[in-house]
């Protein structure tokens, strides 16, 4: 139709015209284009997570490096099988899922679970390929075939959840393309009916090209993109970046949210929220620190480095820690000041549970027990701690989007304890927790199909497949993985969720225009259909007819440019 329809309208004299239909809608196909081959660049750029190559042991391998003699091979993790040995050395990825046969070490999981700190892991641990071994050599018997992993089970639900999108698109498409040839028919119509009747073929041509040129659909496409392009535009100024028009529209039908916990809701950071001598240490909770922090200094690990920064921020001077040595899953040890100080977890380093350590630990908080000499002195409470604003964005989005008591809700692979913290403080009513990427997807998956229309919004490689199966998805763009800010339909380019409720409104509002200008639009294509077809209609009033709606309906969209709609909504 859009050929046709530019030729009509070159012989007529608009160039302009028909050149302006043509442009739309190859902008357009470009555009989708484009987005679908980022989207498979970024779900295959989700595979270099896993390692190319795995250490392999033969039988009669053991761990240690230093055994050679061909103990060890060196092999493509595609062709590892069920029941392979592996030797995961430190600052090493794993190769393939499996379960931890010997050895102690602290894995980095975030990319699966979203847990912000290491896990520490025990013969008889679950591990996953794609996660980093921080500290100590494991051994690892594979329990899964590298094409059946976690992290490529991540990518096949990221396609799969990405197709369902396709029949909306085709919908669409079908519609266009029942108009262009019904608009086809009917000018051929215009021709040739008055022609047979006897009607001069010049006036039968102008007739029907006029009809054509006043037919075409040039305002109806107008009238939904300046409203979506202006808000996509506003939007972008204030922080959301908004990937497509189709998404712009989207945002505003949302009628559920749901939310990841770590780096979405929190800072993805831990923070020291509790410091408690233990009775009889004489100790200050700042001479408690001071010791812990001086003894982590040398360490690398989350927890370390975060009582450090509390103890700097406090202004604690540290002593220097001699002979420091690290155990995985356990804690560090130093010399600090000539006493014998130990950091690390209440279960390993405490003979009998202490109450401070469940009392904190059902709080929500990561319990640290501080020993000096070998007796028990303190503990420590550090948490992730909640974003600045995510309480009143939380409360905000519910308003916005929630149908049902039982919604907006959590979605995390943290534990229970900790995000039952996080969910009172941000009145989350909801809470799913120790999920894993596929289990996510299913909680989003119960809410569609009870008829929601869910909003999720998330940061790590583990929330994009949910990102994707969510009707509209948004991640966060400064702690946001690649493959979720590629799979994700917008983004929060500060982190800011205040922007969300924002745009939501901004979105229905667009989407109130779209209707207003399709109106606008369908009023003035029957009127002039009408008069050409009833009465006569000369052809330059028909063209300025077609533009002026063109332009009209133009200028009521880009009303949503100012920055007065961002707040108005």
């Amino acid at each position: 139709m859009m050929i046709v329809a530019a030729l009509a309208a070159a012989a007529l004299g608009q160039l302009t015209d028909g050149a302006l239909l043509i442009v739309i809608f190859a902008t357009s196909g470009a555009l989708e284009a484009l987005a679908t081959a980022r989207t498979a660049d970024s779900v295959r750029g989700l595979l270099d997570l896993a390692p190319a190559t795995a250490t392999r042991l033969l039988p009669g391998g053991t761990s240690q490096p230093e055994a050679g003699g061909g103990s060890e091979q060196t092999v493509p993790t595609e062709c590892l099988a069920v029941g392979d040995t592996l030797l995961i050395r430190p600052g090493e990825r794993i190769g393939a899922d499996g379960t931890v046969l010997a050895g102690t070490g602290e894995v980095d999981q975030s990319t699966i679970t979203g847990e912000p700190l290491p896990v520490a892991k025990q013969p008889g641990d679950e591990v996953f390929a794609g996660t980093l071994n921080g500290t100590g050599a494991l051994r690892v018997r594979v329990d899964r075939d590298p094409a059946d992993s976690v992290i490529a089970r991540i990518v096949a639900l990221v396609e799969e959840a990405a197709t369902t999108k396709a029949p909306t698109q085709l919908f669409v498409e079908r519609i266009e393309q029942r108009y262009s040839l019904g608009m086809v028919a009917a000018s051929l119509l215009v021709f040739a009916v008055p022609l047979a009747l006897g009607a001069a073929a010049s006036a039968s041509l102008l007739r029907a090209m006029t009809f054509m040129i006043v037919a075409s659909p040039c305002a109806v496409v107008l009238a939904t993109m300046p409203p979506l392009l202006s808000a996509i535009a506003n939007a972008g100024r204030h922080g959301l970046l908004v990937k497509s028009a189709v998404v712009m529209e989207r945002l505003g039908q949302a009628d559920a949210l749901a939310l990841d916990k770590t780096g979405t809701l929190t800072e993805g950071l831990p923070r020291l929220t509790e410091l408690r001598p233990l009775p009889g240490s004489e100790l200050t909770p700042e001479a408690l620190l001071a010791l812990a922090a001086a003894a982590e200094h040398p360490s690398e690990h989350p927890l370390g480095r975060a009582l450090v920064t509390a103890a700097r921020e406090r202004g604690l001077t540290l002593g220097p820690a001699l002979e420091f040595s690290s155990t995985p899953g356990t804690g560090v040890t130093a010399l600090v000041e000539g006493h014998a100080v130990t950091v690390g977890s209440p279960a390993r380093l405490l003979d009998e549970p202490s109450a401070v350590a469940a009392e904190l630990e059902e709080a929500g908080c990561t319990a640290v027990a501080v020993l000096r000499d070998g007796r028990p002195v303190g503990l420590l409470g550090l948490t992730d701690r909640p974003r600045a604003g995510a309480a009143p964005a939380v409360a905000a989005l519910a308003g916005l989007t929630t149908r049902s008591a039982e919604l907006p809700v959590l979605l995390t692979g943290d534990n229970p304890r900790a995000a039952a913290r996080l969910a009172a403080e941000t009145g989350v009513p909801a809470i799913r927790a120790g999920l894993l990427p596929d289990q996510k997807v299913a909680a989003v998956r119960e809410l569609t199909q009870t008829g929601h229309r869910v909003l999720m919004v998330g940061d790590g490689v583990n929330d994009a497949p949910a990102l994707a199966a969510a009707h509209m998805g948004v991640a966060m763009g400064r702690s946001g993985a690649d493959l979720t800010l590629d799979t994700a339909d917008a983004v929060l380019v500060h982190d800011e969720l205040g922007a969300l409720p924002a745009a939501l409104r901004l979105s229905r509002r667009a989407r109130r225009l779209v209707v207003q200008n399709l109106v606008l639009a369908g009023v003035f294509i029957t009127a002039l259909v009408l008069w050409d077809l009833v009465g006569h209609l000369p052809l330059p009033l028909g063209v300025a007819g077609h533009e002026g709606s063109t332009v009209l309906v133009g200028l009521n969209g880009l009303r949503l440019l100012r920055d007065s709609a961002w707040q108005e909504g």
